[in-house]
């Protein structure tokens, strides 16, 4: 088994943190959501967070079978004040778009370094991403479909509050 080069162990350290980021920046949403007393916009988020967290177990463990030393490095803090709960749901689409890039940089290194086995399990994160931003943007076009509807509001929270954690 060939090593990684110092550079490739790096970057992905560098994205067990980013991902770790993301699951801790969804956890803050999740608890703005609660203090809204959007109880549903809440699970959601909190299911995202555990995604997240497995995506940086799942470098982590990628990294441990490779023979290569993790490297946990300190996590900025999250925002916690949001606009609105329809905010929240903007601001998740942003960061999915930003992981995106951050996948696709992290593939295009690991092909310039011949990294065949991370191109091989990065093919999964790519694919991840094509989802994780759809169903956000859907998310967020029905927050602008409802605008301010009470009702319709309503409706959205109980139906985001019907999802559960799936096995990566």
């Amino acid at each position: 088994m060939s090593k990684l080069s110092d550079v490739m162990t790096q970057a992905i350290n560098d994205q067990i943190k980013n991902e770790l980021f993301a699951s801790y920046s969804y956890l803050s949403m999740s608890a703005y959501c609660e203090q809204q007393q959007f109880t549903g916009c809440a699970q959601w988020m909190r299911v995202q967070s555990q995604e997240e967290y497995a995506h940086a177990m799942r470098l982590f463990d990628f990294l441990i079978a490779r023979g290569e030393q993790v490297c946990l490095s300190p996590i900025a803090a999250p925002q916690i004040e949001f606009e609105s709960v329809a905010a929240v749901f903007s601001t998740a689409y942003a960061q999915e778009q930003a992981v995106t890039e951050q996948i696709e940089s992290l593939y295009e290194l690991a092909f310039q370094e011949k990294a065949f086995a991370a191109m091989a399990e990065l093919d999964w994160f790519i694919k991840e991403q094509v989802e994780e931003e759809k169903t956000s943007r859907d998310i967020v076009h029905k927050f602008d479909l409802v605008k301010e509807d009470p009702a319709a509001l309503v409706d959205l929270d109980r139906e985001l509050g019907t999802r559960t954690p799936v096995a990566e």
